[in-house]
């Protein structure tokens, strides 16, 4: 975690530009980052996540997608609580709870009447009236934000892959959930190839959209324009 922390301080050191969009002030810094992003994923993350998809049959993939999400409904369920959403709470609470039991540890979703939703500390924070600060490319990692990279360290912490003793069990989750999570976006991908004029810029301002949206329940706030803007 202390390297994660070191990046997210580099990065925002690099502020030295001037801002070419409100939220973006790191835009420079970002592109760079961005770029070297690509270039891992071009060169290593990419042709992992296709073989993976090519070889591993569909029943294997739902079973992986499944345990992924049920590790992910723990982190959900707190933050529901951290947010005083009690009643979605308890839905998510039981998700988990059957799922990991009755389920086989979360390989069987046998809760698919219940409503999955999507809840981080990044949201919670936003609830509490956190502002979300300037949009960050972190190494590897990817499209975040200030508060974002504050709140992934939270949910790392409360997922309970983490906590895992045996290391190399440990590490093979986590490489397994990065990969099952690439394999997913290859069909996304095409889409973006041929919407976005600048990916970049495509990446950053969907992000952004979909965290608001987030944030507020897929309610957000009206933007006020100036007489200037219209």
């Amino acid at each position: 975690m202390k390297f994660y922390f070191l990046l997210l301080t580099l990065t925002l050191a690099g502020c030295t530009s001037t801002p070419t969009h409100p939220q973006d002030p790191l835009e420079p810094l970002n592109r760079r980052v961005f770029h070297f992003n690509e270039a891992t994923d071009k060169a290593i993350l990419k042709p992992v996540a296709q073989g993976y998809d090519f070889v591993m049959p569909a029943f294997g993939k739902l079973l992986v997608n499944n345990f992924f999400s049920n590790l992910e409904d723990v982190v959900i369920t707190v933050n529901d609580l951290l947010q005083l959403k009690f009643a979605q709470a308890a839905s998510d609470g039981s998700r988990v709870l059957f799922n990991s039991t009755f389920g086989v540890f979360g390989l069987f979703n046998v809760t698919d009447r219940l409503e999955k939703h999507n809840e981080d500390f990044g949201q919670t924070l936003g609830f509490w009236g956190v502002p979300n600060g300037p949009y960050l490319v972190l190494p590897i990692l990817g499209p975040s934000a200030v508060r974002d990279g504050v709140g992934l360290y939270a949910d790392i912490q409360t997922n309970p892959g983490t906590h895992i003793e045996h290391i190399p069990t440990r590490n093979q989750v986590y490489v397994l959930d990065k990969i099952n999570l690439r394999a997913k976006l290859l069909a996304q991908e095409k889409v973006l190839d041929t919407a976005a004029i600048d990916r970049y810029s495509f990446i950053r301002d969907s992000y952004l959209q979909r965290r608001l949206s987030h944030v507020y329940d897929g309610n957000p706030p009206r933007v006020k324009f100036d007489e200037d803007d219209l």
